[in-house]
């Protein structure tokens, strides 16, 4: 975690609380030392926050202290948490907790009539039906779709056939049951979907390739249309 998004953090948790919470419980949630929590509340008091510090007993804002309110209707809120439900539900760990962390900042900055949207939303997001396998190498394939590196995929195909293909990623697509590679294969010079519980093995190439016109998600997604 970067210094600035730990030094919000801090705000964040002190901003959620009535009551004291002590160095050693901010450095367990955070995952860093208590020494690094108290240079980090002394770099806070001197720019400015209004930090009270009590030994024993802990840190707590004063309750002077607020953050400019962000402008969401209780609708806005309401979908930004559903969103973030979803995200949590039926994506990889490394999506789940930035949406989390996300949401947090924005709840951090709502004003208090809209703070605990959170707690009150009645819409859920289960995702006790969803088998990890769906959002295999996930992570991966997002690194790679940023950096525009070719992958080599061990895939399985829905009648047991094995086969290895070099494809450049282009996207991910949720179905609502499976998440789907879209990808520029190599081997039939053209787009091809592939599952990614059907992935059995996969390896970044460091291969740079290009996109363009006529090969990229939009691309892909005009055609689909068409169809």
């Amino acid at each position: 975690m970067r210094r600035a998004d730990r030094l919000f953090q801090i705000l964040t948790l002190l901003r959620k609380r009535r009551t004291a919470i002590t160095a050693r419980q901010l450095a367990e949630i955070l995952e860093v030392s208590e020494r690094t929590i108290y240079r980090d509340v002394q770099s806070l008091i001197c720019c400015g926050t209004p930090i009270d510090g009590e030994a024993g007993v802990g840190y707590r804002l004063s309750r002077h202290f607020d953050l400019p309110p962000l402008m969401f209707n209780t609708d806005e809120v309401e979908a930004l948490l559903l969103g973030t439900r979803m995200v949590q539900a039926w994506s990889d760990r490394q999506l789940a907790s930035a949406a989390d962390t996300a949401m947090q900042k924005i709840l951090a900055a709502l004003p208090d009539n809209l703070r605990h949207k959170d707690e009150q939303l009645a819409l859920l997001v289960p995702d006790c039906h969803i088998d990890p396998g769906l959002m295999a190498y996930s992570d991966d394939i997002r690194s790679a779709i940023k950096k525009r590196y070719s992958l080599t995929i061990h895939y399985c195909r829905a009648d047991g056939e094995h086969s290895e293909r070099t494809v450049q990623p282009l996207g991910l697509i949720y179905w609502g049951r499976v998440w789907t590679l879209v990808a520029w294969c190599e081997l039939r010079d053209d787009y091809r979907t592939f599952r990614l519980d059907r992935i059995q093995q996969l390896t970044s190439e460091q291969q740079k390739f290009e996109t363009g016109p006529e090969k990229s998600l939009k691309h892909y997604l005009e055609k689909y249309d068409e169809n």
